[in-house]
């Protein structure tokens, strides 16, 4: 019997933990060991009408039609899971992971205690991962737990020596913030199935409007900003302003709306009548101060999404192609919430900083800064700030087997991080003002010293400040008349809603762009990207439409959902807290979205036309009074066969039968199942159901 049975959350971990430790199995801090490994969640919740055992109850929970039987009550659930399907793209066929499950049960049989060694996510979604298992295997022994900055052998071997013992999963933060997220989000499936129903009734054909935590945020705040955009009416005004030989122009400061007002004119004439009471001033009060500034933030992911966004990468591929790279070890862990680095994570990449500089094509001769500004040294990070891995590539060119952005991730994020060993940026700051006027003022910066912008410019417009053709400022200016506009609003950009959401503090930077990954990709997707600019498809605006004034919909409301899930990670809160929210939101949205559903064609236009249904040759109906009572209804014909007289009795018993089938590819195979009550784009219907060992 081994003393641990370590549980990895995938198979490269495991790998990476055979390298650390010596093999696959052995010996390590005086402890035998077996690797296992899951391949992200082995199990999953259970439909709802399986959650619960009247059949009253089974009926209510499965219909997406019935409008009265939500908000649900989650205390009707059993809160039970099952395998989980994984879906193989190839064999075209999903595959449930009772075997994955089963062999690490066998593997835990010899085994004294489990080692849970799945990622250390923010979320906590590897202890849940973890202990959906061990509760899935029914183990009762002990369970500890180690966590990891990355997957190289010095993190996992200082890890394993601070393993602590984990047994009363109901006392660990971690996995009840999880928890208590899941089960928040399996009972929002209500907001998916209300806005399918009221979008349905509205006469669109959707496949299914989904709702969420921060997916309903982002596609009604696209929605609401795009409304700004197609409404906006450019709206002149006429402003008084100098100038001077050189160009630089002179302006009053105008913070207010009051200010904007008195100082600015609708009509020309007006403000050639303003012009016309100022006279040409001399500049006074010329002042040249000498500046500097520390790089910027390490990038989180959202960001670096962002940036990748431009050159025409989207979420999807960007995420997919950064796991790899940290499966080797060539960036950082993925799934960071931390935006700075400790002493030690510093130490550890300063040795090959220079070889990082020459794969990217940075002058090392800039990296002078070799010390840690405060700014950017943070006292404990589990994984610091997204950077790249102690491994280094020999070139760029060498990085294109992991994807296509591989090369454009390590160019950015190598940049980002070698900013911090360039000296601060030196500019002289010019100022002035009018004697005769000195409210007008003017300001430029003129750069002395490019310094770490020379590796990576964290300016808005990604290239460094220029510098004026004309430093001379004066010896006067004259007065003209400068004609402006209001702003036209922004155009929604994945940068621009990553701000939106790091300003209201809604996510890490790497849920941030995992939603926005889900939401451009696939069939069904809310989003349409192009090069980071963002606009919404049909079901992204009738899913937008429905969530106005919602909870749901809202920053502030999900806002206070993160920091309530935080709270039960620190165990300062009951999980109950988190999931008892859901069915306030479900109760106080409900009514709003089916109001909003009467709004859809105002905002989305002609509604879906309706295409022409298949007609299937009606098959042969058998009814008969079912073990309750109740009169069904149910075809006589299944998979080919036709059900005999004794089969039918057996059925309206609610026995099990078995019968030979054809399958749709003409595969003969043996049918075994009952006669259950089933849901079909909506409708409820009898019908014999196959198990296939779901």
């Amino acid at each position: 019997m081994i003393d641990m049975l370590i549980l990895a959350e995938k198979s490269s971990a495991a790998k990476h933990m055979a390298k650390a430790f010596g093999g696959m199995t052995g010996s390590v801090v005086g402890k035998t060991y077996k690797i296992v490994h899951a391949h992200g969640h082995l199990m999953e919740f259970k439909d709802p009408e399986k959650m619960v055992t009247t059949e009253a109850d089974k009926q209510r929970y499965s219909s997406w039609t019935d409008m009265q039987t939500m908000p649900w009550n989650q205390d009707d659930f059993s809160w039970a899971k099952t395998y989980a399907k994984a879906y193989n793209a190839y064999t075209k066929k999903s595959k449930s992971t009772r075997a994955d499950v089963t062999a690490i049960k066998a593997e835990a049989a010899n085994a004294k205690a489990i080692l849970m060694a799945t990622d250390n996510d923010p979320s906590g979604e590897g202890d849940l991962l973890g202990w959906e298992i061990i509760n899935a295997i029914k183990w009762h022994g002990p369970v500890y737990r180690i966590r990891f900055a990355d997957e190289t052998p010095k993190s996992l071997n200082q890890a394993i020596r601070q393993m602590v013992e984990i047994t009363d999963q109901f006392k660990q933060g971690e996995y009840l913030k999880s928890d208590a997220r899941s089960k928040w989000d399996f009972l929002s499936m209500q907001l998916t199935r209300i806005s399918t129903y009221a979008a349905r009734q509205a006469g669109y054909r959707v496949k299914v409007i989904n709702q969420g935590r921060l997916k309903s945020v982002i596609v009604l705040k696209i929605w609401q900003q795009q409304q700004l955009i197609d409404n906006y009416v450019k709206t002149p005004y006429f402003e008084t302003k100098f100038k001077d030989p050189a160009g630089h122009i002179f302006a009053r400061e105008l913070k207010t709306e009051a200010q904007k007002q008195a100082a600015r004119f609708a009509d020309e004439k007006s403000g050639q009548a303003d012009v016309a009471r100022y006279t040409k001033s001399s500049v006074t009060n010329l002042k040249r101060v000498h500046k500097t500034q520390a790089p910027g933030a390490l990038l989180d992911l959202a960001k670096l999404g962002s940036l990748l966004a431009r050159q025409g990468f989207n979420p999807k591929e960007v995420l997919a192609t950064y796991q790899k790279m940290y499966e080797a070890e060539i960036v950082s862990y993925p799934r960071t919430e931390d935006r700075k680095i400790t002493q030690e994570q510093y130490n550890e990449l300063l040795p090959v900083a220079d070889r990082i500089a020459a794969v990217i094509g940075v002058d090392p001769q800039l990296l002078t800064h070799r010390t840690l500004r405060s700014k950017h040294r943070a006292s404990s990070a589990a994984h610091g700030a997204n950077r790249p891995g102690v491994k280094v590539p020999q070139s760029l060119a060498e990085l294109a087997k992991y994807g296509p952005s591989a090369q454009a991730i390590y160019k950015t994020l190598a940049a980002n991080y070698l900013a911090i060993l360039g000296e601060d940026y030196e500019f002289d700051r010019i100022t002035a003002e009018l004697q005769l006027y000195p409210a007008f003022k003017t300001g430029f910066n003129v750069p002395v010293k490019l310094n770490y912008k020379a590796i990576f410019d964290d300016a808005e417009k990604g290239v460094p400040e220029s510098q004026p053709a004309n430093q001379t400022v004066g010896p006067e200016a004259i007065p003209f008349m400068y004609q402006g506009a209001n702003p036209k609003p922004t155009r929604p950009s994945a940068d621009w809603i990553g701000k939106f959401l790091e300003k209201h503090n809604i996510g890490t930077g790497a849920t941030r762009l995992s939603v926005q990954a889900q939401l451009t990709s696939g069939k069904n997707a809310f989003i349409n990207e192009k090069r980071g600019f963002y606009t919404l498809t049909q079901p992204g605006t009738i899913a937008a439409i429905l969530v106005r004034e919602t909870w749901i919909g809202s920053p502030q409301i999900t806002k206070q959902l993160f920091d309530h899930m935080d709270a039960v990670g620190q165990l300062d809160e009951a999980p109950a807290v988190v999931v008892n929210s859901a069915t306030k939101v479900i109760a106080h949205d409900l009514p709003l979205i089916l109001r909003n559903s009467q709004e859809l064609a105002q905002f989305v236009g002609q509604q879906s036309k309706v295409r022409t249904t298949k007609k299937y040759k009606t098959k042969p109906k058998t009814q008969g009074h079912y073990r309750d009572g109740q009169t069904v209804e149910f075809n006589s014909t299944w998979g080919g066969h036709k059900f005999s007289a004794e089969e039918i009795r057996k059925l309206l018993q609610g026995d099990t039968i078995s019968f030979n089938a054809t399958s749709k590819y003409g595969k003969a195979y043996t049918a075994t199942g009952a006669l259950k009550q089933q849901t079909f784009k909506g409708k409820n219907f009898w019908g014999f159901k196959a198990d296939f060992g779901k």
